[in-house]
């Protein structure tokens, strides 16, 4: 049943309710404000440099044609994905996950397609059901697979499983296959797997996890991924379509400034920052139309903050070795905003790469042609996803192969059964 007229007025009066107490006059000078005197560095309550400036601050624009048409610095690129299966509970008390990761290169390169990693990552509370794997070969040697046990936990095993999985396959993928990329590589998401570093600030229970062999070991790939890259002189980055960090806004609300930040997460910040609009006929100030013809973007910055934290200079790695001069695993990112379509995509390297200034040209301007004319992700991190999603009808099928192979029932609910257009 669709809503009838008088219910959608009564909304429409109830957000006009909302909207007049929730007035944003003022934050795009705060934005400035911000931008502008609070960054260089921005501190913590304790002291402690979370966000600073590499070279010049400043924001900038580039006219999205021209840039489309640019030539690009990098002649290949590479991209990497892992899709999963989304976390699956079994009326015997097992808790599965499956990640299947996958390279994606422009121009196209059929063998570096075809390698595939999959990863199961299992939880169970009996000791005896679930052992550790070894890498097993499949497709004449092309791809690989293994089965993991996720450590004992007594809640979130669900978000255990599938994080394990994700990176564990993506991690691998890339530092297996690292001696093919000749000149680019960027990660679909985060240069480190930050789902995993964020558990550190959620309970006790996954804090101490975070220590353990397996997560460890998953940020160690990771580790030795950069360590690669920067022996071999190529550019590692990480593409984040989705960026949800807090950095900025968290440490506004901490700081004894008076101010509350007014944005939800640093993405909204910088795209009020990053916005821009047509003027009046007279140029007496902005108008409420948008302008769509030029891409904008932030200079970079060092991230030290919430789960960078742990891969800063001052950070523990979880307790992995770092070959090289710790500030050089830094997390460093810029900000790309596009006006098509109204949303803000963070790109992120180390500060390995992003410590010479012509790399960090070369890799800025690459991005951006690529966000430029393909009106979204650069070319090679889309087909990394392509070839990584695991389409509803498939992950239906592999969850009745692993019921048919545990000779047990997945649970499930009724959002299950009324999502996936199943009859009770």
């Amino acid at each position: 049943m669709t809503l009838d007229p008088i219910h959608v007025e009564a909304i429409a009066r109830l957000a006009g309710s909302v909207a007049e107490t929730a007035d944003d006059s003022e934050h795009g000078a705060f934005a400035t404000t911000v931008w502008e005197q609070w960054l260089d560095p921005l501190t913590d309550g304790r002291g402690q440099q979370v966000i600073e400036p590499i070279g010049d601050q400043r924001l900038q624009h580039v006219d999205i044609d021209t840039v489309a048409l640019s030539d690009r610095p990098f002649p290949t690129v590479h991209g990497i994905d892992s899709g999963t299966i989304n976390p699956t509970a079994f009326k015997n008390g097992l808790v599965l996950d499956l990640a299947h990761a996958a390279m994606g290169v422009e121009p196209s390169d059929v063998d570096a397609h075809r390698t595939r990693t999959i990863v199961a990552t299992a939880h169970t509370n009996d000791t005896t059901q679930v052992t550790d794997g070894q890498w097993v070969d499949y497709d004449e040697g092309h791809s690989e697979y293994r089965l993991i046990r996720a450590p004992q936990v007594n809640k979130y095993a669900e978000a255990v499983v599938h994080a394990l999985s994700l990176y564990f396959a993506e991690g691998h993928h890339a530092l297996e296959h690292a001696d093919k990329v000749e000149d680019l590589l960027i990660l679909d998401g985060p240069l480190y797997p930050k789902e995993i570093l964020t558990w550190r600030d959620r309970t006790p229970e996954l804090e101490e996890l975070t220590y353990e062999a397996r997560p460890k070991r998953v940020l160690e790939h990771y580790i030795r991924l950069v360590e690669t890259f920067v022996d071999r002189g190529v550019p590692i980055a990480g593409f984040v379509k989705n960026p949800s960090a807090r950095v900025i806004t968290s440490t506004i609300a901490n700081k004894q400034t008076g101010f509350e930040a007014p944005w939800p997460d640093d993405t909204a910040f910088f795209t009020r920052l990053l916005e821009r609009h047509h003027r009046d006929a007279d140029g007496s100030g902005p108008t409420e139309s948008r302008r769509t013809d030029d891409l904008t973007f932030s200079s970079w910055f060092v991230s030290r903050g919430g789960p960078d934290g742990t891969m800063a200079a001052a950070g523990d790695a979880l307790g992995v070795d770092r070959r090289l001069d710790p500030e050089l695993y830094e997390v460093t990112f810029c900000i790309i905003y596009d006006p098509r379509h109204d949303i803000c995509y963070k790109l992120e390297a180390p500060y390995a790469v992003t410590r010479d200034d012509e790399v960090r040209r070369q890799l800025t301007t690459q991005i951006l042609s690529e966000v430029a004319a393909e009106r979204g992700p650069p070319r090679a991190v889309a087909k990394a996803d392509e070839l990584a999603r695991i389409s509803t009808a498939e992950k239906t099928s592999l969850r009745r192969k692993f019921e048919a192979q545990f000779d047990s029932e997945s649970l499930r609910t009724y959002d299950s059964v009324r999502w996936a257009g199943e009859d009770l």
